[in-house]
């Protein structure tokens, strides 16, 4: 239902009666779904400003168009405020607020816990014992960082456990050619190699003139000890360490440390670029690009910062930004971030000198990822167009969604739904069916049929990625399964969403796409083909996994259920709480009785069927 005038007078009457106190607001559009959240020092101010008439930009535009009701929390604090704002666009995943990439997509650094500790990467950050650092931009990264460090202070690389297993096998080459300490010979203790480990954490942390410092002097030390042979492994590490900041492009002199955040913003996108200076070099950057959406200002570019520091292990002491921003906007959030660092964090924006020079390199960046961005933004919108001209689409193909069914024989019938926006698959989105109507038959047009029938009983809910109407659906199949469809969407008056099928040829490849009665034909439109084809393969990938894992899990359940007494309720829990076949076929009576419902009975009848199989 759209916005009308009588909407937006009385949004502006509600939002002048709020108070002039810290807090956050929701903005909810005609079926209820939260598009966007906000805070403000002043509530009052800052929700009516969006509903008076007057020049706003074109995303607030278009996300105040939007808006049928609104929702408001008062808060004590600023940082109260702050701290809520990001709870609720993490609930809500608002269409208009900008997010930051789920963290466990982001490596991480971990030094493992243990008397022997090892860098590994790892893109779980788990509540052990473990040391993370970062979260680094890329994979590649994380490992041309942990090559570098374990080569340069002798660090483990091998999937040996220690201490037991010192002593059991030879030495690998990497002992051989010096780039390991040779834990498993046994020749270095626990102490020795904890300063290793201390070395390597406190290079992580951005400390590596520190670390060379002390292994200056420990040379020194160990050469007036006539120690020659330890003090040249100092000097040989040192001489490694130089050349991982050489490595690292130098921006600054070797005193600098800085994170610098970047923000460029026209009409059709938004891009942060985060830069990271240690030691006076770059050693890492973060670039996001948001689309035309993504509604960009001083309230949530302050809500991005803070979300962006709640998944790192480090704060410096200095994070200059490349735009303005409210100087009480700058205190709060320097409180905040000052809280979590355990240190003085301050928030500046550099006028002149050479920081300035290096939030104009950060900024060109960001400017530099916007362009990219609208190159590829601009192939995705000629390929879309041309789909939507082929297919004489009324509406931007925007969201589409593409379905398949697999199975083996008449068991485990699966139905896969992918997700692609603009031109890219958007994976959260995914989602699997198992189908429910068929019994002891397979029939690919009444199981397409059930699954579109239930994705179609969400397209009123308020929240979740089914909220959303497709503005095209595909189907692995042919003109039968477009039928079979377009009729069950005639009898829920639904017929507006298009469909059609991906029709493929002899040899399993995308060859057309067909309405009822006709077929179009791609092959000779490459990009668009492509495309297609993309997506064809996606979905039947995605589909037969997700049928191989509900056939893996009966399997799994069925042969335990063979055993006397076992049912499925018992099966699952045994799986369960032995983490899989394996855990259940290894544990002894005593360990099984202590399963709750497992009678010592029970567990001599499951030894005895795993005792008689290893005996066939």
């Amino acid at each position: 239902m759209a916005q009308t005038k009588e909407d937006i007078k009385r949004l502006l009457e509600k939002a002048n009666t709020l108070p002039m106190r810290p807090g956050v607001y929701i903005m909810k559009n005609s079926v209820g779904s939260v598009i966007y959240v906000g805070k403000s020092r002043k509530l009052k101010n800052r929700v009516s400003q969006y509903f008076r008439s007057g020049e706003k930009n074109t995303k607030t535009a278009h996300m105040v168009s939007q808006v049928k009701e609104f929702e408001y929390y008062v808060c004590d604090t600023e940082i109260e405020a702050l701290t809520l704002e990001n709870t609720l666009i993490k609930q809500y995943s608002p269409k208009y607020n900008i997010r930051l990439k789920d963290a466990k997509s982001y490596p991480y650094i971990k030094i493992t816990e243990g008397e022997y500790p090892s860098l590994i990467m790892t893109r779980k950050r788990e509540n052990d014992k473990g040391r993370y650092f970062g979260p680094y931009s890329g994979v590649s990264t994380v490992y041309s960082i942990i090559n570098t460090l374990s080569g340069a202070l002798g660090l483990y690389t091998c999937k040996r456990k220690f201490p037991k297993d010192i002593g059991k096998d030879r030495p690998c080459i990497y002992y051989q050619i010096g780039k390991c300490c040779g834990v498993c010979t046994g020749r270095i203790s626990s102490a020795e190699y904890a300063e290793k480990i201390k070395y390597a954490s406190d290079i992580l942390r951005g400390n590596t003139d520190e670390v060379k410092n002390e292994l200056t002097e420990k040379m020194y030390t160990l050469a007036e000890k006539e120690l020659y042979e330890a003090a040249a492994k100092c000097r040989d590490t040192i001489s490694a360490l130089d050349r991982l900041s050489q490595k690292q492009k130098v921006v600054a002199s070797p005193d600098t440390e800085h994170d610098i955040i970047a923000l460029y913003s026209d009409d059709v996108c938004t891009a942060i670029s985060v830069m990271y200076i240690r030691n006076g070099a770059m050693s890492d950057k973060n670039d996001k690009v948001y689309g035309s959406d993504r509604i960009i200002d001083e309230s949530n570019i302050s809500s991005f910062i803070c979300e962006h520091y709640l998944s790192r292990e480090y704060i410096p002491k200095s994070i200059l930004l490349t735009f303005e921003m409210d100087d009480l906007e700058k205190e709060m959030l320097s409180e905040y971030l000052t809280s979590r660092a355990g240190h003085k964090v301050k928030i500046k924006t550099p006028e002149r000198g050479d920081t300035k020079m290096l939030c104009n390199m950060a900024r060109d960046n960001a400017a530099e990822q916007a362009k990219l961005y609208k190159i590829e933004n601009e192939k995705d919108e000629k390929v879309l167009l041309r789909l939507a001209e082929l297919l004489c689409l009324e509406t931007y193909p925007e969201r589409i969604e593409a379905y398949d069914i697999s199975n083996i024989g008449k068991e485990h019938i699966t139905a896969g739904m992918i997700v692609t926006e603009g031109r890219s698959f958007k994976r959260s989105d995914y989602r699997s069916f198992k189908i429910k109507s068929l019994e002891n038959t397979t029939d690919d047009y009444a199981s397409m049929r059930e699954v579109i029938s239930r994705r179609l009983d969400h397209l009123s809910d308020g929240e979740g990625s089914f909220s959303h109407i497709p503005d095209l659906i595909l189907l692995d199949g042919g003109k039968g399964h477009v039928s079979v469809v377009k009729e069950l969407m005639r009898e829920r008056g639904i017929d507006y969403i298009p469909v059609f099928g991906m029709v493929k040829d002899d040899f399993h490849k995308t060859r057309a796409l067909c309405t009822e009665i006709d077929e179009i034909n791609i092959s000779k439109e490459n990009a668009l083909f492509v495309f297609i084809y993309k997506i064809q393969e996606e979905v039947h990938r995605y589909t037969v996994s997700k049928m191989d894992s509900a056939k893996r899990k009966t399997l799994t359940k069925s042969s335990l259920t063979k055993i006397k007494g076992i049912g499925d309720a018992k099966a699952k829990l045994l799986l369960k709480t032995f983490g899989g076949l394996a855990g259940v076929e290894k544990a002894s009576v005593e360990e099984l009785t202590k399963v709750s419902g497992i009678t010592e009975t029970l567990a001599k009848n499951i030894r005895e069927y795993f005792d008689k199989g290893k005996n066939r």
